[in-house]
């Protein structure tokens, strides 16, 4: 898929800059069209000549080329790429390209660009958790920059946690699914789920559950991404959607999500239900408080709606429904029970027997199931690469 791809390669100054020199050949190796924009904090690390040399291009530094004193055009460079890579991109470059700033080649490229645009944080443990870095970060991606993850190890001052710059190979794997699937959604409509339900007891408690709602915004975010524009029925959390083509609808009961659910669902094409619906409310909601007595206290419980059955109900031929499935036990045999009595068309199945998996997480661990015996097993990822594979999946098996 990167045969012929234009990639403007952006270095800034790291010592994760001789992962770059990596990235360029195997983009180089998968037969990609490669330049390199250094900037000058980046000379400091690893010299142009290492990259003209893997990118078979001339590397540019400057505004103007010292040997014959010509303008390096940053706008040229901005219209040639297909998609541009800052790879490691350092607190200072993120910052700069959040705000606006050029005072070099490298960010008069970037803000010339009209492709897609990937940066790939590479910082210390505290740098990267600033919170300047953060909002940073932040306002990148609601520009629509896209964020390569971070990964988690040891650094260089020897500290341990996030601000690895991704690897290489996990770079060129993510522009792979970029250009593989960029686009392919372009007019879909989708409808998402995520988080949980709260159902009042009084004005002050309910009953919910663990969710975060991490799970339904990865995949939210996956679908605006391959150009579908979807309608997130969120439960109560903490997150946001950045994607300018994410409509968020807030919520908070089961019944509430269930209203919405069923306003938007008859205009859709993709149907994800990922949130983690309560399946009781109480019975009877106090006006007031609830103020503790010396005995027990019993509530009575009652039925919440289903809303995959009621949507299932409602499913047309042209529309596809996913469902989740989280199950403690008999976990297969489950899914598929859930897969054809609520008329879903594939079902992803979370175990809570797999450590790392289900609620709280920032990572999940799935099987996709559907028809025809199709069951497909997937390694512990984070929950962005999740959703890719459950996006994937869609588009794969002829769903969208």
């Amino acid at each position: 898929m990167l045969k012929g791809r234009k990639i403007l390669l952006g270095v800034s100054g790291s010592i994760a800059a001789y992962k770059a020199a990596v990235l360029t050949r195997l983009l180089v190796k998968e037969e990609a069209e490669v330049k390199v924009v250094m900037t000058p904090a980046a000379l400091d690390f690893v010299t142009p000549l290492t990259f003209s040399t893997l990118s078979k291009n001339p590397v540019c530094t400057k505004f103007l080329k010292e040997d014959s004193g010509e303008w390096n055009n940053h706008v040229e460079l901005g219209l040639w790429a297909d998609a541009m890579v800052i790879a490691p991109a350092s607190a200072n470059t993120i910052a700069k390209m959040a705000n606006g700033l050029c005072d070099n080649l490298l960010m008069a490229c970037y803000l010339s660009a009209r492709c897609p645009v990937f940066f790939a944080p590479a910082m210390d443990l505290d740098m990267m958790k600033h919170p300047a870095t953060q909002e940073n970060i932040s306002k990148l991606k609601s520009f629509g920059v896209r964020m390569l993850e971070p990964g988690f190890g040891e650094l260089a001052s020897g500290l341990i946690g996030i601000g690895r710059m991704a690897e290489p190979e996990e770079i060129v794997h993510q522009l792979t699914i970029h250009f593989a699937t960029s686009g392919m959604l372009k007019g879909k409509k989708a409808l998402v789920t995520a988080g949980p339900t709260h159902e009042a007891i009084d004005p002050v408690r309910f009953i919910g559950n663990n969710s975060s709602g991490k799970m339904g915004y990865a995949i939210a975010e996956a679908l605006a991404s391959r150009g579908a524009k979807v309608e997130l029925v969120s439960g109560p959390t903490h997150l946001e959607a950045v994607h300018p083509n994410i409509q968020i609808t807030r919520v908070t009961s089961a019944e509430e999500m269930y209203n919405a659910c069923m306003s938007i669902f008859p205009g859709t094409d993709i149907t994800v239900l990922s949130a983690a619906v309560a399946d009781y409310r109480p019975a009877v909601k106090a006006d007031q408080k609830i103020k503790k007595g010396e005995g027990g206290l019993t509530l009575e419980l009652t039925r919440t709606y289903d809303i995959a059955v009621e949507l299932g109900k409602l499913k047309r031929a042209d529309q596809v429904i996913v469902g989740f499935a989280l199950e403690t036990e008999n976990e297969k045999s489950n899914a598929e029970k859930k897969l054809s009595s609520k008329n879903f068309d594939l079902i992803v199945l979370n175990s809570l027997q797999d450590t790392g998996a289900g609620f709280g997480h920032d990572t999940n661990k799935i099987t996709i199931m559907g028809h025809n015996k199709l069951v497909k097993e997937f390694s512990l990822k984070s929950k962005k690469e999740v959703a890719g594979d459950i996006v994937n999946a869609i588009i794969e098996n002829g769903h969208a």
